[in-house]
């Protein structure tokens, strides 16, 4: 079990942050419309919301370089989820001085296909000062 959850969140991880720096508008399959974001104190719900601040965000280059990635299942919300935190660098527009930050997500089984996740939380914030 630990093996397959934790290498479940490693490749969702891998997927999420790749879409992200190269077409966040890419995003928008692994949220429903009961997915909340969390980003930096502002909160969206539903898919659609929550890929339209992301693609407006305003840096054009970005690069996570991802630290750690630490996953646990989730068994009393709805059996088979995975919890997922995620902290790292933020390069953005070439900047030499990259960013930490720390990202949670909390991702349940696609009900039409159990091996696909989506993701119901997702909470973002820039670890400044």
């Amino acid at each position: 079990m630990t093996t397959s959850f934790q290498s479940v969140g490693e490749a969702f991880t891998k997927t999420y942050y790749s879409l992200f720096d190269s077409n966040r508008s890419q995003l928008l399959p692994l949220y429903r419309e009961q997915s909340m974001l969390s980003f930096e104190g502002s909160q969206f719900m539903g898919a659609q919301a929550i890929v339209n601040k992301l693609v407006e965000l305003p840096f054009q280059r970005v690069k996570h370089e991802i630290v750690t990635c630490d996953c646990q299942p989730t068994m009393a919300v709805q059996p088979n989820g995975i919890l997922i935190s995620v902290s790292g660098n933020l390069v953005i527009d070439d900047n030499v001085n990259p960013m930490k930050f720390a990202q949670c997500f909390h991702l349940l089984p696609d009900p039409a296909s159990p091996n696909n996740f989506w993701v119901h939380n997702d909470i973002f914030r820039l670890n400044l000062g």
